[in-house]
């Protein structure tokens, strides 16, 4: 797998852009962790801290509705007493959001460690306009957990709620029940290690009604001889909807639950691999196939020294062949777990009950036998290998964690792609696109972007939600809700060869600019090569040189040329021509000289360093060129020369380390109090100017200052708003120095030919402070 650096977006540039919107929660509430979208009606439902909100799918700031939901006063006094923290702890926490009919939702919060759940009125159309909370309460316990810390997940199948939650205030009794409906309530068996050894459920699936199981996702502390040491591994959980639990043993408990260990982890070269342990989230893909969906799960390390994270992809067809394989069973002289080799009962232990297997219609009509084989034996020996047998994706070696992943199946040119969306606990997003290489199993994974959508840089991600028919991505968070499109076009630049670079699924070329990709448009000048991501052979006119810019430097100063690359995984190649010679010189990285991800940075300037530099993008072979700089190094003597007051440099590098540097001379004289304008300046450097030729006024005699900037705006095509600000006089220290010492430059300067006189009327002019940038 190959991992490619990248920019990230930062949170000014992504609201500039328009891409992200923000609600930033109400100053009493937090926990934005509970998301349920109804397309049907338009709205996003989120469960909070206290409150439940109700947005407009379509922007998030519009038409919001809100209700207050807190915990009594009484509960939040024994919450209190019972050692919980008040302010963070001892208020109702919305934890679970489900549809129940047409015209309500199911929900339940922590209550102060007083689990309670309600119904929540939506009305069966849009138009009713109905968000109200029932004045009805019931018991939360085995539906929401006590602990807002405590992770936990839900499903309502049927008006049936399935749920894996703590059932007391201590949060030792993890369990997985089944509440609501007509049936007496299930639950995991009790305090038994083998069933379930304690931590939390991240997901709930059930996405194929005619074979009537779900499956669970969770981690917990591994069993006994499992695992060396204490640690914390993945499950995969699955039972049957239609359990009904046993009639003398495993009384409204599970008869058909069964867990296998979800292995996600690189192969290590002398057979000791790195595992990723701790399961964060869950995504499940569907395919052409409804019955064998792909599932994405996100996995961080459990050691404290190696952090990390990694992506895993499972087939459901593999998860199946582990469930009907042997089963786990302890034997042999140290008690080990081995595979069962004896006599399994039939029908075999974890089959959902029907007339086709053995005519039972219920788990309570299940032989004896059956029922006291799954009591005993429920994990199964074999884990589920990921596909491929490794991660899809790894990342180490970096200052936040994986924690959220959805994932959005994207038509384009030259096939399907999966674009993942990566939440961290640093507040960030991760936009991902797998592509295969030799096969499907052997992925690529390209980053396409990193973008910073809370405001808060430590801010953990909760949540991550899809909208795919308008391609919306909706995040949770403790401070609020934010909402973004799932494409960027604009981001990558206006050339063909950055467009086809990138690749993006989202996004082609459309002969004028890179957009957003329709698979049912017919437009033949679309151009995209996802697999490949060569422009060669999508883009006809790749003769793009960059823009052309000069730029000034004085001797012993600092410079930094600033080029950065569209495409995220593209290289930046520097290169310098120096005068009369036609030849260009990569230019190499030492003390002086450094090369950075936005630029060419200068330490020190020489005479040598006087050239034309160009910036060059390389990736996939391609080299495009971005820019070309002629930078000019000005004498340090020359501006000692012209500028009163100013002490002699003079002496070279040597010199100057026993000096101030010059600019900040240059500096202090232009908030000199005497020197109340730019016209006081200029009419210096024109004094100096006339007396240096002779009093003739040389060939250029400029009387009024707006005449030499009029000219100079038009010459060299400067910036209308500085014009402006020239007829206005208001002056600045960064209108000076960009506008009026190029001038005295240009003053000061031998007399050129006229041809290379010509030649500087069509490039810019920038100087700045102590670095000077040229942006593309």
């Amino acid at each position: 797998t190959l991992f490619c650096t990248l920019s990230s977006f930062s949170l000014p540039e992504m609201l500039e852009s328009s891409n992200l919107i923000t609600f930033n929660g109400l100053a009493n509430s937090s926990s934005y962790d509970t998301f349920l979208l109804d397309e049907e009606r338009g709205r996003l439902l989120v469960g909070a801290e206290d409150h439940i909100f109700s947005f407009d799918l379509v922007n998030i700031n519009r038409d919001n509705k809100q209700i207050a939901w807190p915990a009594t006063p009484s509960k939040r006094d024994e919450c209190k007493w019972a050692g919980k923290d008040l302010g963070k702890e001892c208020s109702n926490f919305v934890r679970v959001l489900q549809p129940y009919n047409l015209t309500h939702l199911y929900i339940c919060g922590t209550g102060a460690f007083h689990p309670i759940c309600a119904y929540l009125e939506m009305g069966k159309r849009a138009e009713d306009n109905i968000f109200r909370l029932a004045s009805h309460f019931e018991n939360g316990r085995g539906k929401s957990p006590y602990d807002p810390k405590m992770l936990s997940a839900s499903l309502l199948i049927d008006g049936e709620l399935y749920s894996g939650t703590s059932a007391d205030f201590m949060g030792r009794d993890f369990a997985i029940f089944r509440t609501l409906g007509d049936h007496h309530p299930i639950r995991t068996e009790q305090h038994d290690s083998r069933w379930l050894n304690g931590k939390k459920i991240v997901f709930i699936s059930y996405d194929n009604p005619e074979d009537d199981k779900l499956f669970l996702f969770f981690k917990e502390n591994a069993m006994d001889g499992e695992h060396t040491g204490k640690a914390t591994i993945a499950r995969i959980a699955q039972l049957c909807k239609n359990d009904m639990g046993g009639h003398r043993s495993l009384v409204n408990k599970w008869t058909t639950f069964l867990k296998a260990r979800l292995i996600c982890s690189v192969p290590g070269v002398n057979g000791i691999d790195t595992h990723f342990d701790e399961l964060q989230d869950v995504f499940l893909m569907s395919s052409k196939d409804p019955k064998n969906p792909v599932i994405y799960a996100v996995f961080t390390t459990s050691s404290n020294i190696f952090k990390g994270s990694a992506v895993c992809m499972y087939s459901m067809a593999d998860i199946r062949r582990v469930f009907l394989g042997p089963y786990a069973h302890r034997d042999g002289p140290n008690y080990q777990w081995v595979p069962f080799q004896g006599r399994v009962p039939y029908p075999r232990p974890g089959t959902c009950p029907s007339k086709t297997f053995g005519g039972f219609d219920s788990t309570k009509d299940l032989p004896d036998d059956v029922i006291t084989f799954a009591r005993g034996h429920p994990a199964m020996y074999n884990p589920v290998h990921p596909i491929g047998g490794r991660p899809i994706m790894v990342r180490t070696d970096v200052d936040y964690q994986f924690s959220q992943l959805v994932v959005d199946r994207v038509e384009a040119e030259d096939g399907q792609y999966d674009v993942m969306f990566i939440g961290t606990d640093m507040g960030t997003v991760l936009k991902v696109v797998t592509i295969p290489r030799e096969t499907w199993h052997d992925l690529e994974e390209v980053v396409l972007e990193e973008m910073t959508v809370f405001r808060e840089h430590s801010v953990f991600m909760s949540l991550m939600f899809l909208w795919l028919s308008q391609q919306q991505l909706y995040l949770g968070s403790a401070l609020g809700v934010s909402q973004m499109s799932l494409h960027r076009c604009e981001v990558y630049g206006k050339a063909c060869a950055e467009c086809c670079l990138a690749r993006d699924p989202y996004c082609a070329w459309d002969g004028t600019e890179c957009s957003r990709y329709f698979p049912t448009a017919k437009r033949r000048t679309r151009r995209q090569d996802i697999r490949n991501g060569d422009p060669l052979s999508q883009c006809s006119d790749l003769q793009h040189h960059g823009t052309v810019m000069t730029v000034f430097g004085v001797e012993n100063s600092s410079m930094f040329l600033e080029c950065s690359p569209k495409s995220q995984r593209a290289l930046i190649y520097w290169q310098l021509q120096k005068p009369n010679d036609d030849r260009k010189h990569e230019i190499k990285v030492d003390d002086r000289v450094l090369h950075t991800d936005q630029g060419l940075l200068i330490r020190s300037l020489t005479q040598s360093d006087t050239g034309v530099y160009h910036c060059q993008a390389v990736e996939h072979g391609f080299i495009q060129p971005l820019l070309r700089l002629n930078l000019q190094v000005i004498p340090t003597q020359r501006l000692s020369d012209i500028l009163p007051g100013l002490p002699s440099v003079g002496g070279g590098i040597g010199h100057a380390a026993k000096h101030r540097l010059w600019y900040r001379d240059f500096l202090s004289l232009l908030d000199h109090p005497d020197l109340n304008s730019v016209e006081e300046f200029c009419d210096q450097v024109w004094k100096k100017e006339k007396i240096r030729r002779d009093g003739t006024g040389g060939p250029m005699s400029f009387k009024d200052p707006h005449v030499v900037f009029e000219r100079k705006h038009r010459d060299a095509d400067m910036q209308p708003d500085l014009h402006t600000h020239a007829q206005t006089h208001k002056y600045t220290h960064k209108y000076i120095l960009q506008i009026v010492y190029p001038m005295y430059v240009s003053l000061t300067s031998p007399q050129q030919q006229p041809e290379q006189k010509n030649k500087n009327k069509t490039s810019n002019t920038l100087l700045g402070r102590n670095t000077l940038t040229a942006n593309m």
